[in-house]
């Protein structure tokens, strides 16, 4: 068994000796070092010249690239000539995991075989089999391609994507997942994973739930829904604020209004019961009313001062921040989220805080900065298993086929995204996902869906069925002891739990972790809060709004020129939930192999401040504040979204009103050869010699773009994608969720899951982003549409042990509902 790089006197990490060939360029790059911080022994496999990711900007002062010091912390770096290197074959046949990204550029393509003990991840643009499987791509391309960048910006703009590369930010931790799965299915395999599935799914079930609701999408602006999200404040700044309903969001609705009277703003419309208020059902003219005297009480005070006074009164807002801004957070500080690594002192060390109550399980960060090239030492691995002839962590190989994680029995709290998103990755790969559920206190996604368009109350929710498919349900009055009993056998029933509940709330139920573990020590548990379990703002209220503003993620989606869009989708919502399913089968698989428990404690803003690494190396090494910038690239002109002419059903379909001639195709030049082939084909004005080389282009871009327009416009999207990727270029149309839905991609990956929920009828479930060749049993995983309330009581209950009677009387008591 190898050394993990974590371990220091009497800990370990969680996935100590699991070996990992990091094959990958810049798309998987932060796979391996999220494998490296959880424990894992991860090299970095380079040729003589380095990564091309070693030249990227940004550069630290000394030319070091700190994208490549972001993602390559932890990791040994070592040299091999070619792909047929001798020595690369020897760690390919000692490896647990290999990540590799096939076609990209500057990337090897190796024979799996060569690594025959283990989980081979390969992470593409589309999938390594599909009609689309041997077109390139980057982010921009599989932002395109999935749904969500056709849906972020504003209405007057084409569709725009993240300054930093948020198809790689939900790649990293997706494939992560992928290779623990398939360590946990105890067989050798390859892990296939599609960016653009990735993506996609992230949009919240769009996709598949288009089939019930017709939604192609739309750029909104600073508008999520009907009311405004980013609202502009004194100073320059802008803050995130929800005008949505539910419990939750009373104490901040009632607290805003009062707020803007002693400012001495009138507004008869905030005079009004705010329990029964729901954007959905309010007039349109109510919610500008709203807007107004609101909006009127932000523009009177800077975005800092309204954020001290959320903290001091846990109001629901959120500071559009910076990466100098993220820096100096109190909350981030107090959690050591950032301290020193290697020759850096604000280095971002992690996107979870680990502990167990025996104290041996290891932090979750990396032990050094970003290898020199080559600089080793070359393992030596050698070919024995662990003591019991099998891979670490993996339970013992079980026939072919089986479901990765089938056995494995996950029990969850919470509700909206971060944890139900998180654990639908076991539901669809075998386990028992169990969620504990209340009528008198539901899941905010089954209460945002009430209105009079919804005949089956808190049953008729789209998204929460989307969400949560796959999985069993069981409901409870936590208030009620005779409840909290069976809360506690279900504790010990279970292999994980994950909860994404306000910090207090655990606590107040008497199931927090430390309780839990005295009872159960080995218990293996993740927490996935807005700000974590710890800290001054521990308990600041919050949702994907909040977590994509403080994040720094809204910040850096749009147009320089323009306010703050925000990415579609409030991307913590789909960001953590993949750092929670890799955090937490990474518990798994420590306690399959030293039998002890560990507790995990993630932040959702924390996890997606990781994802933004390198922005934070750029304020904290060179002070510069990175900004939106549309679709721009440092590294490729042209690379944007340029319009297209529309298919000729654009118009025919009946539930695409308002999209006519909103058609966008993505293109991308990532090297002058690729440039003058792309001039060949626009004319002669793009031949211009001063636009052969990237340095004329940048000084010209709004020309080269311009010329890019003119040889789209009159074009079908599908027509230029197809020419262009014969060239070997960057290009694709930039999808609505009707094209996802009926994309031929997707279809050949199997992409959607027919099933029939109780209420809302026939609907489509999207799978996750990657497949698994000896593993992969979605039919098992994904049995049937998300569940009802209770509709799993009596199953449970059953399997833990109560019999027909004890159980009426559990109900005549309230304690079940």
């Amino acid at each position: 068994m190898s050394t993990s790089q974590n371990e220091s006197a009497g800990t370990e990490g969680l996935l100590a000796g699991v070996r990992v060939v990091d094959l990958a360029g810049e798309p998987a790059a932060m796979t391996g070092r999220i494998l490296a911080d959880l424990g894992a022994e991860v090299v970095k496999v380079e040729p003589p010249d380095g990564d091309p990711l070693r030249r990227r900007e940004p550069l630290h002062p000394d030319g070091r690239s700190l994208r490549f010091e972001a993602w390559n912390a932890g990791k040994v770096s070592v040299v091999v000539e070619s792909a047929d290197d001798a020595a690369l074959d020897a760690l390919l046949a000692r490896a647990d995991v290999v990540i590799d990204t096939p076609g990209f550029a500057g990337s090897w393509l190796i024979d799996p075989s060569r690594a025959p003990e283990a989980v081979w991840v390969s992470v593409t643009p589309f999938g390594l089999t599909g009609p689309r499987s041997a077109w390139v791509g980057t982010d921009l391309g599989a932002m395109a391609a999935s749904g969500n960048m056709f849906s972020t910006g504003d209405p007057d703009r084409p569709p725009v994507r993240c300054t930093e590369p948020t198809a790689y930010a939900h790649t990293g931790p997706e494939a992560a997942f992928a290779a623990l799965s398939g360590l946990a299915s105890g067989r050798p395999q390859r892990a296939d994973v599609s960016m653009t599935e990735t993506v996609g799914i992230a949009s919240m079930g769009a996709t598949g739930r288009y089939f019930r609701d017709g939604v192609r999408g739309q750029r909104q602006g600073a508008v999520t829904g009907r009311t405004r999200e980013i609202w502009p404040t004194a100073g320059g700044g802008f803050v995130s604020f929800g005008l949505r309903g539910g419990k939750a969001r009373v104490p901040t609705l009632e607290l805003i209004t009062k707020l803007v009277y002693e400012d001495g703003i009138e507004s008869s419309v905030l005079d009004r019961d705010w329990d029964s208020y729901s954007p959905t059902t309010a007039s349109a003219d109510e919610l500008r009313a709203m807007e107004a005297a609101i909006g009127e009480y932000f523009s009177r005070h800077t975005m800092g001062e309204l954020f001290d006074i959320a903290c001091e009164t846990n109001l629901m807002l959120a500071p559009t921040a910076t990466n100098l801004v993220i820096l100096e957070s109190k909350q981030l500080a107090a959690r050591e989220c950032f301290g020193p690594v290697g020759d850096i002192a604000k280095f971002p060390r992690s996107f979870t805080i680990v502990r167990s109550a025996d104290g041996r399980a290891a932090p979750a960060r990396p032990s050094a900065g970003a290898p020199l090239v080559g600089a080793g030492p070359t393992p030596r691995w050698s070919s024995d298993r662990d003591r019991d002839g099998e891979r670490d962590g993996a339970r013992p190989a079980g026939a072919a086929g089986r479901p990765a994680w089938e056995g494995t029995r996950i029990l969850e709290f919470g509700s909206g995204a971060a944890g139900p998103i998180a654990t639908r990755f076991f539901a669809e790969h075998g386990a028992t996902v169990v969620r504990v559920e209340s009528r008198t206190r539901p899941d905010f996604l089954r209460v945002y869906a009430l209105g009079p368009q919804n005949p089956h109350g808190l049953e008729g929710a789209d998204m929460f069925d989307a969400l949560n498919v796959g999985k069993r349900t069981i409901s409870l009055d936590l208030k009620k002891p005779e409840a909290k009993e069976i809360a506690v056998r279900l504790f010990q029933w279970a292999d994980g739990v994950c909860e994404n509940f306000a910090p207090k709330a655990m606590r107040n139920f008497g199931l927090d972790y430390d309780t839990m573990a005295a009872l159960k020590p080995d218990l293996v548990m993740i927490s996935a809060c807005l700000n974590g379990n710890t800290g001054p703002y521990r308990d600041y209220p919050g949702f994907g709004g909040q977590g994509s503003a403080l994040s720094g993620f809204n910040w850096l989606t749009g147009w320089p020129d323009k306010e703050p869009a925000g990415p579609f989708g409030t991307i913590t919502d789909s960001l953590a939930p993949r750092f929670v399913a890799a955090g937490l089968a990474a518990g798994l698989l420590y306690h399959r192999r030293t039998g002890r428990g560990c507790y995990l404690d993630l932040a959702q803003v924390e996890a997606g401040i990781y994802t933004l690494s390198t922005a934070i190396l750029d304020g904290a090494v060179n002070a510069n504040v990175v900004t939106r910038n549309g679709n721009r690239h440092d590294a490729a002109v042209p690379h944007g979204a340029f319009r297209c002419a529309d298919a000729p059903d654009r118009a025919a379909d009946e539930r695409g009103a308002g999209v006519v001639g909103d058609r966008w195709i993505a293109v991308a030049c990532w090297d002058d050869e690729q440039w003058a082939r792309l001039a060949n084909e626009i004319g002669a004005g793009a031949r211009d010699p001063a636009l052969a080389e990237l340095s004329g282009r940048r000084a010209r871009v709004d020309e080269v773009e311009a010329l890019v327009n003119s040889f789209t416009g009159s074009r079908q999207a599908i027509e230029i994608a197809e020419r262009l990727q014969s060239l070997g270029i960057e290009a694709v149309p930039v999808n609505d969720f009707h094209d996802c839905f009926t994309d031929p991609q997707l279809a050949h990956r199997q992409h959607l899951v027919a099933l029939t929920h109780p209420f809302l009828g026939e609907g489509r479930y999207e799978r996750n982003g990657f497949r698994l060749s000896d593993a992969d049993a979605v039919v098992d995983g994904y049995w049937r549409a998300g569940p009802t309330l209770g509709q799993d009581n009596a199953w449970m209950l059953d399997q833990l042990g109560y019999t027909a009677a004890e159980i009426a009387h559990l109900q005549e008591l309230g304690a079940l509902e």
